[in-house]
């Protein structure tokens, strides 16, 4: 049973793990909205945006950042844009200190509700009448394609077709902690809404890699909140199915197209599950120096997005993951934590595309790699928490920095053609000053939104930074 001196403690060491983000300061005024774009450069069409808020809802803009259409009174977790302006999301969550939304719905481009699940299971929480829920969180895809995002060919179903939602459970398993257990539970779910596949992350403990240091820490501190009374041991924040790719087409059955890929925020671990057998069938981390292929990837932190570049795509077969950084993982305790957990610490972000057979990355962005001088501008690219990484026909790569509010678009030589600052400010919790976070965002053809006439493509040269001023 933890005690609140327990808990007042690990708070504590994770505001020392948030230490260096502090080292440096960004401006308090800045520009928002599109404040770089070369349209001849740049992947041109419409992003839609997650701005974490119900009264915000989905955010849907052009290339100049004009709001050409917003759905109020939804939440993402995150938003999905399908062909012919329907958007998926949710309309609510469960209440503080949960990330269960209560239902996944798919609108029309006026907000109509067209579809819609929530029948995963039955939730009382305490004074409260029991409901049904979809418990989903963080992900989810639908049909038709693999990713979530525009890949040629593959568009995902609007009609008709089966939704695979990461979703949470309850339960109670000896074998990793005394205490009441978050865990991460995957299902799949047809038009009509039957269950027909599913899968918990808890009955595969043993597979996960964990050294005894870690099951020791796991077992203590299993990411536990008091106020929701439950331990989110991993914390899966992605999941999306492999797709057509050239690993199988080779005959590594690793690589099934159904198979599914998944990322674990506490644990620091990438993973992909046999959809027949729901076994893990590929894995890295959760120790990323047990070979020498592991230790040249180097450590992975608190990833976000980890998906195989769908085929068509430049770099398919790759996989590209935001590589957060910050603090994550169970392990021994070490001087950056005397608990063990969270046991690693980088203060930096990167995007890595790496081969998910040799492991060798074959591009990066990062501090380094985008020209920053090491260590000492590594806050230049940094978010420790949400984020996420899109390939683009062109060879681009659309990456959300989303604790900043951060969107931009990189060529494979890593220059910004694109860059929007978002504007949508709101606080969580009355006590700490709005934030601009952006959980992800998408690019979508002009095409794939039928009912707008395509936009106007003006550039946006940026000022010279040591002549901008702001008149009095």
């Amino acid at each position: 049973m933890y005690t609140k001196l327990r808990v007042l403690f690990t708070l504590i060491i994770f505001s020392f793990a948030l230490g260096p983000t502090t080292l440096f300061a960004y401006p308090s005024v800045y520009p928002t909205g599109t404040t770089i774009y070369k349209p001849e450069k740049a992947w041109n069409g419409y992003t839609l945006l997650d701005p974490r808020s119900l009264a915000v809802g989905a955010v849907l803009i052009d290339m100049n950042g004009n709001i050409v259409k917003q759905w109020k009174g939804m939440l993402g977790y995150p938003y999905k844009l399908l062909p012919g302006g329907y958007v998926m999301g949710n309309t609510g969550d469960r209440g503080p200190g949960h990330q269960d939304r209560i239902d996944l719905v798919q609108v029309d481009w006026d907000g109509k509700i067209v579809w819609k699940f929530n029948r995963a299971e039955e939730v009382k929480d305490p004074g409260k009448e029991p409901i049904w829920m979809a418990r989903q969180h963080h992900d989810y895809q639908r049909e038709g394609n693999p990713v979530g995002y525009y890949v040629p060919g593959m568009n995902p179903l609007v009609d008709k077709g089966n939704t695979l939602i990461l979703g949470h459970k309850n339960l109670k398993n000896p074998k990793i902690t005394d205490k009441l257990l978050l865990d991460d539970y995957i299902y799949e779910v047809t038009w009509d809404g039957k269950i027909v596949w599913e899968w918990l992350a808890s009955d595969h403990f043993d597979e996960l890699g964990f050294s005894d240091e870690a099951k020791s820490t796991l077992y203590r501190y299993p990411g536990w909140s008091e106020r929701r009374g439950s331990g989110d041991w991993l914390h899966i924040n992605s999941m999306s199915t492999l797709g057509p790719n050239k690993w199988y087409g080779a005959g590594d059955q690793r690589f099934h197209p159904d198979n599914i890929i998944w990322s674990s925020r506490n644990a620091n671990i990438l993973a992909i599950i046999d959809k027949k057998s729901g076994k893990i069938v590929w894995r890295v981390g959760p120790d990323y120096s047990a070979t020498s292929a592991l230790r040249e990837l180097r450590q992975i932190i608190g990833p976000h997005h980890p998906h195989i570049v769908p085929k068509g795509l430049p770099g398919e077969g790759n996989i590209l993951v935001f590589d957060n950084g910050a603090f994550a993982g169970y392990g021994a305790p070490n001087p950056i934590s005397v608990t063990g957990f969270p046991n690693a610490q980088r203060d930096y972000s990167r995007v890595i595309e790496f081969d998910p057979v040799t492991l060798k990355i074959v591009w990066e962005y990062s501090p380094a790699t985008a020209g920053y001088l090491p260590r000492v501008e590594n806050y230049r690219f940094y978010s420790g928490f949400i984020s996420s990484a899109q390939r683009f026909p062109n060879g681009n790569t659309l990456i959300t920095e989303g604790l900043n509010g951060r969107i931009f678009e990189v060529t494979p030589e890593r220059e910004i053609v694109w860059e929007y600052m978002s504007p949508f400010f709101h606080s969580r919790n009355p006590r700490f000053k709005p934030m601009n976070e952006v959980y992800r965002a998408y690019r979508v053809p002009y095409e794939w939104v039928p009912q707008l006439k395509k936009p106007m493509e003006r550039a946006v040269i940026p000022p010279d930074n040591s002549q901008f001023r702001i008149n009095p």
